[in-house]
């Protein structure tokens, strides 16, 4: 069996002595279609920014102006990975807990200020 193969099989396999919970091992995917659209959005700006740097170098810029586009770059896909991450917890929260209009609301709220907080860390 190819070493590819293997790793696929052991991801798969439930470490020794526990049970497969089927809804946890499915991977969640984003169905809000204005979620995933700005996602693609960011990811294409970003993919834009890479081409850019990839110019530059070529065309022998600065090494300090490049890093400052890797830097921008850098931020701009972390941003995206965070905005990414809430839309799939609200995704989540929303599916298991069922929540009415109201609440949605407090979980949106809530959810804004959540990535409002991360960004910061990063």
């Amino acid at each position: 069996m190819p070493a590819e193969a293997k790793v696929k099989d052991s991801a798969k396999a439930p470490a020794a002595g526990k049970a497969v919970d089927d809804e946890a091992c499915n991977p969640t995917v984003l169905t809000d279609s204005d979620a995933r659209a700005e996602i693609l959005n960011r990811l294409r700006r970003a993919e834009g920014q890479l081409r850019g740097i990839q110019r530059m170098i070529e065309e022998n810029e600065s090494c300090l102006k490049i890093g400052q586009q890797f830097s921008a770059v850098r931020k701009a896909l972390d941003s995206t990975y965070l905005r990414m991450t809430v839309c799939f917890m609200s995704q989540e929260l929303e599916s298991r807990l069922a929540p009415d209009e109201e609440q949605k609301a407090d979980l949106a709220v809530m959810m804004k200020d959540l990535e409002a907080l991360l960004a910061r860390v990063g």
